[in-house]
């Protein structure tokens, strides 16, 4: 709803005018509870299904209460709706029913009033089951009217700055967040019974790891020491398989500090998992059958749409990066003669024509600064995201990335410019990381320098050395695979949320202006 501060002001007024007359009457303004039989779902569920006259013979009784979302008074009597759980219950106010006072604590209900309804169940003329009023409870008042229109781009800003009003009127965003429930309930159960124990991990960290990322720094008083928001779970999980946790996994919040746009909130929810004895050939298949059994269980099918497209989970192909970017590479732009696209120069000549094609498209381009720097796994990274991701929309596998972007991972035998590891794309992005896990004390030492002179060279997102983590190794871990699957963006995907501000309930938003 759009008013002016005038008008704003003039119904601010208008309510709390009418809190005083109800105070006024005798009613509490802010009670301190109410005492109820049923819940609207419960009488909804329950109720349905009964006559007009087998609910005329039992006269139901009933106390229920929730927000007045409609009014339509009619002289001496009016009907009301009121909404909780999710749901709506028409209410019906005679004043020979429920006496004068009750009649005008009627009168002066908003929109948005918090109310109790005490009476017994019948269906109107029109066959809507209703509650016949015999006395009502005034429980909290609105001083602030809802939005008449809930829509627009304006709109979208106020929705997720006040998620409690969009809950209010808009139903479909319950019922997003209740989906986004039951998929996690359904992980739950999947891993639960294929014998993983869910544990939780530090949040507070020494060491930002476990990922590539930008972390937030805090600083606690006491130890005089800063700590950092953990950037994933991913070395803690692996120390317990070290000792002996052979299947683990962490429903866990994360945190990075970085860019903010329709897949990326700062502050996130991953699901990661580890199982000894296994590598990510075995992940692959373990995460269709997870994938499959969620959507069974909360969608009753392997089938929904997503941002206008048909997506199956009955079927999920498998591409190695390099084949991804030959496949996907634009038509316009000279394609490469090597489909190894090993070389690092011929990918930087191909970079400059990819690089207008980008811009043509409207989309970023690869900076100067990463082609002055970059190896040829980094490149090739870059140039996969830029020319292959959007196309991923059907269930897509992309294997064997390059060394130099996967610090944790054990290389390819026969490749070991390449390593164990694969990214699940669905829906044009990725959904799931997963590899065959590096347990090689010396060589993850190597991997850790390697990073550490990334940071040196000022890539804030480069890995740091964990000694610990070494010697936790030292110690021996078995061979093992991981993965981590974000929950956000896997909830996107099942509701048909094009952002996943759509599926946080309080995502991160600039500084309101007022």
């Amino acid at each position: 709803m759009s008013l002016d501060s005038t008008e704003g002001e003039a119904l601010a007024a208008q309510r709390q005018k009418k809190l005083r007359a109800l105070v006024a009457l005798g009613y509490e303004p802010y009670p301190r509870k109410f005492d109820f039989t049923h819940t609207i779902p419960q009488i909804l569920a329950d109720y349905s299904s009964r006559t007009t006259e087998e609910l005329n013979a039992s006269r139901l009784h009933v106390r229920v209460a929730g927000r007045v979302m409609a009014l339509r008074p009619h002289g001496k009597a009016g009907f009301g709706h009121l909404m909780g759980g999710g749901a709506r219950l028409q209410f019906y106010v005679r004043q020979d029913a429920v006496g004068e006072k009750d009649f005008a604590l009627y009168g002066l209900l908003d929109l948005g009033d918090v109310l109790g309804v005490e009476g017994y169940l019948f269906r109107t003329r029109t066959g809507e089951l209703t509650v016949h009023a015999e006395r009502l409870y005034f429980l909290a008042k609105a001083l602030l009217p809802l939005p008449e229109k809930w829509h627009g781009l304006t709109d979208v800003e106020i929705r997720y700055r006040q998620r409690y009003v969009d809950l209010m009127v808009n139903p479909r965003v319950r019922e997003i967040f209740e989906l986004r429930a039951q998929i996690i309930r359904a992980i739950r159960g999947f891993l639960d019974a294929q014998g993983y124990l869910e544990v939780e991990t530090p949040m507070m960290q020494p060491l930002a790891g476990g990922a590539l990322a930008r972390p937030f720094v805090t600083h606690h008083n006491a130890l005089d020491m800063d700590l950092f928001l953990r950037i994933a779970p991913e070395l803690y999980l692996k120390r317990l398989l070290v000792g002996g946790v052979d299947r683990v996994y962490e429903i866990n919040r994360n945190f990075r500090n970085e860019g903010i746009s329709t897949q990326h909130n700062p502050e996130f929810t991953m699901l990661e998992f580890y199982q000894a004895y296994s590598d990510y050939q075995d992940l692959m298949a373990l995460t269709e059958q997870l994938l499959q059994h969620v959507a069974r269980t909360v969608l009753g099918s392997l089938e929904f749409e997503y941002n206008g497209h048909r997506i199956s989970l009955a079927r999920f192909e498998r591409l190695t990066m390099k084949e991804a970017v030959i496949r996907f590479w634009p038509e316009g732009v000279e394609k490469p003669a090597d489909p190894q696209l090993s070389d690092l120069q011929t990918l930087k000549q191909h970079v400059a024509a990819l690089n207008q094609w980008a811009v043509s498209k409207g989309r970023g381009p690869i900076t100067p600064a990463l082609l002055k720097a970059a190896t040829p796994g980094a490149l090739l990274q870059a140039v996969f995201e830029m020319v292959a991701e959007d196309h991923l929309v059907a269930p897509t596998f992309i294997l064997d990335f390059p060394l130099e972007v996967s610090p944790l991972a054990k290389q390819k035998p026969d490749d070991p410019n390449f390593v164990e590891r694969f990214e699940l794309y669905a829906g044009g992005m990725e959904i799931a990381n997963a590899f065959s896990e590096l347990n090689d004390p010396a060589e993850q030492r190597d991997r850790f320098e390697y990073q550490q002179l990334l940071r040196e060279r000022g890539d804030l997102s480069a890995h740091t050395i964990d000694e610990d983590y070494i010697r936790a190794l030292s110690f021996g871990m078995p061979p093992a695979a991981g993965e981590g699957i974000g929950m956000d963006r896997l909830t996107m995907l099942l509701t048909d949320s094009r952002s996943i501000r759509d599926v946080i309930l309080f995502p991160l938003l600039r500084p309101e202006k007022r």
